[in-house]
């Protein structure tokens, strides 16, 4: 049965090729996975620590005196320039009879305003009302030489002066403070700033407000730039403003500090130049920046983080927010949905644990919890933005996993399969009876190791197809010598037969061998296939009378000495008396050519309950090992030349296959002294002998 190789072409390597670019895709998907989920554990802890840092960076600006003011004020409306109301001071009182003692308190308290003009001012109240209710206007402007009032001059309107108006529970408080210098004011320009009711002229015996208290102070540098007068100074003023209503409540004791309605008081400053009425300096001109205020505690936030500002009530329960902050979010990060709820299913220790930082600010007027709250949800939506930007990355090297693979498909593994297909073609020709299809491979060829591949077995193929071609010629010819062989040989044959034709001739048995022998070869295109080819007519046979009659007759074909006394009853066997006498003859040609001269060659004949076995035996050389299992083989020989003598090492082959198709056995050994081979047949059951007789 001729073997054939399965028509559908092995994947192994297809298949490790995908499953390598199939891992690495896997891998950098992993990768992306791994990274992701680290980052989402590193912000997990970097966004607790910044809430920390952030918590007491926004409590040591809280504990600062500007943020002693934004706590303190956070009850009322935001604060707003025009008009301007007074704020809660951290401080019981200002020192407003010294310049550097009140700028210090404002500026440190972060109350003043600052104006497009570099104007500033600052209106507030003290956290202490044991000081007197006074509401505080100090700030600075910029104006040329201040000119002062002069004493018993009723016209105010000639100096510089100041004018405050304050609107509170109804109720309208005005006044206006001309600049009186003082002859002691050492560098630069100092007075005072002398408060009259507003409502009306100064006239003689006019006394100013007891407890109105101002100065004003004018550098002595100029703050253009310029080196010489006239130039543009600086000045500083304090005033203090009595407070009626706050007065005769603090003598009552219903004075409520600070005051309820400390959001709604309005008041204005103005600075007027002399003989005009437009002011060098107003509290309502636009575009003032308002002090510190909670809303620059904004910046320190981060996105997800949420400050809430809370009283602590005498019972340690925290009261209502008095604000709250949200971190600002970052417009330009839009992570994507996908992508942030892959992040929000990524399992990382300590997950769900919750982020705050909390601190305790004290005050005069109490204390406040200050919780700083992040969340984790804004945290994983900043890394996903992170994420969606970096994931184009990861696209795009799967993408290049994707064309290195479909280069590789096409240009490698598809022409690994069409050879692979092609060559499986040629292996299953090659073992057909009609040699190898004319297979083009001219498209798989190329510059690159395939191409050369192909190239060579394409070579290969023509050469195995003209070998085939030739092989093909030569067995016809063959085929054609042996019909002509065999026809001049059976006519003569015939006539020796006519000549011979009686049965005790002892020519008549060898001219019938002759024949037998060229009608098995005739038609067949080489020997091998005609002994193969060869149907046996196998009939019961004396076995031992067999022996007696080749050994006796050896001689009439060059043997001589072939001895055989083996007496005994008949010992039935099937077989064909010519071809079982070609194979004993084969073996006894091949026992004379290899037997010492002058000894003989024995036959012995043993038997068992099921088979006859026939022994040939010589003295003479052993054969080799390397060929004791190889000499029943179709050409087969020991001997260099043996072809060109005649002799095509197919002596034992025939006998091997005569032996075969008789159900039989041949085997050949080294004895001491020469080589033994045995013939053994299956005897034939006595009764089915009888019954053949």
């Amino acid at each position: 049965m001729m073997f054939r190789l399965p028509t559908r072409v092995p994947i192994r390597l297809r298949f490790f090729f995908r499953a390598v670019f199939a891992l690495l895709a896997l891998a950098t998907l992993a990768l992306a996975v791994t990274v992701l989920r680290g980052e989402k554990q590193r912000n997990q802890r970097e966004a607790l620590e910044s809430l920390r840092q952030h918590g007491a960076q926004i409590a040591a600006r809280l504990r600062h005196p500007t943020g002693q003011l934004a706590l303190l004020n956070a009850g009322g409306a935001e604060p707003a320039a025009a008009p301007m109301r007074p704020l809660l001071l951290p401080f019981s009182a200002i020192d407003f009879d010294d310049k550097a003692k009140a700028q210090q308190a404002v500026e440190m308290a972060g109350c003043l305003w600052q104006y497009p003009d570099t104007s500033t001012l600052c209106v507030a109240v003290g956290n202490n009302p044991s000081a007197g209710g006074f509401i505080y206007a100090v700030g600075s402007f910029v104006s040329g030489e201040l000119v002062p009032h002069l004493a018993g001059d009723l016209e105010i309107e000639h100096a510089h002066r100041v004018r405050i108006d304050v609107d509170m529970r109804g109720r309208h408080f005005g006044w206006v403070a001309p600049f009186e210098l003082l002859p002691d004011a050492g560098p630069g320009v100092r007075g005072r700033l002398t408060g009259y009711p507003a409502d009306r002229p100064v006239a003689h015996g006019d006394r100013p407000v007891r407890d109105f208290r101002g100065w004003l102070w004018q550098d002595g540098r100029c703050s253009d730039g310029a080196v010489e007068p006239p130039c543009n100074r600086r000045s500083f003023m304090s005033v203090r403003l009595p407070v009626e209503m706050f007065r005769d409540d603090l003598y009552a004791k219903r004075l409520v500090w600070p005051p309820p309605d400390l959001d709604r008081i309005q008041v204005r400053v103005r600075v007027l130049p002399p003989d005009e009425d437009a002011p060098l300096f107003d509290s309502n001109a636009p575009g003032a920046q308002q002090p510190f205020s909670f809303g620059d505690l904004r910046a320190l936030l981060t996105a997800g983080e949420t400050l809430h500002v809370r009283p602590l009530l005498a019972d340690g329960k925290r009261g209502p927010d008095l604000l709250t902050l949200r971190g600002a979010v970052d417009g330009d990060n839009r992570p994507s949905p996908w992508m942030v709820r892959l992040i929000n299913r990524l399992p990382v220790e300590g997950e769900g644990a919750r982020l705050e930082a909390s601190e305790v600010i004290a005050t005069t007027f109490g204390q406040h919890d200050v919780l700083l709250i992040g969340d984790p949800r804004v945290l994983d939506r900043n890394l996903a933005g992170v994420a969606t930007r970096l994931s184009w990355f990861v696209g795009a090297m799967l993408l290049a996993v994707l064309v290195a693979w479909l280069a590789i498909e096409i240009r490698i593994i598809r022409r690994i399969t069409v050879l692979t297909r092609r060559a499986a073609l040629v292996s299953n020709e090659v073992r057909a009876s009609d040699g190898v299809a004319n297979i083009d491979l001219s498209d798989l060829r190329g510059g690159d190791e395939l191409g050369v591949l192909a190239q060579g077995l394409g070579d290969l193929l023509q050469r195995v197809n003209e070998d085939v071609r030739r092989d093909r010629i030569r067995a016809e010819q063959e085929k054609d010598l042996w019909h002509a062989v065999g026809h001049e040989i059976m006519s003569p044959l015939q006539s020796l037969m006519a000549l011979h034709g009686t049965d005790d001739d002892p020519s008549h048995r060898y001219i019938s061998r002759m024949q037998q022998a060229v009608r098995v070869l005739y038609g067949h295109a080489s020997p091998s296939e005609a002994f193969e080819a060869t149907m046996l007519q196998l009939q019961p046979l004396d076995l031992r009378e067999f022996l007696v009659h080749v050994a006796a007759n050896a001689r009439y074909i060059g043997i001589d000495a072939v001895t055989f006394d083996s007496p005994g009853p008949p010992v039935p066997v099937r077989a064909d008396e010519y071809p079982l006498e070609d194979a004993v003859t084969h073996v006894l040609r091949n026992a004379n050519r290899y037997r010492v001269p002058g000894t003989a060659i024995r036959i012995e004949l043993t038997t068992t309950d099921t088979e006859a076995r026939a022994s040939i035996s010589n003295q003479g050389p052993a054969i080799p090992d390397e060929l004791i299992d190889r000499v029943f083989e179709y050409g087969v020989s020991d001997q260099e030349g043996a072809a060109a003598e005649g002799q095509r090492g197919q002596g034992l082959f025939v006998a091997r296959t005569y032996m075969a198709k008789m159900g039989g056995t041949i085997q050949a050994r080294n004895m001491a002294d020469g080589v033994m081979f045995t013939l053994t047949l299956p005897k034939v059951a006595e009764k089915r002998q009888g019954r053949s007789a």
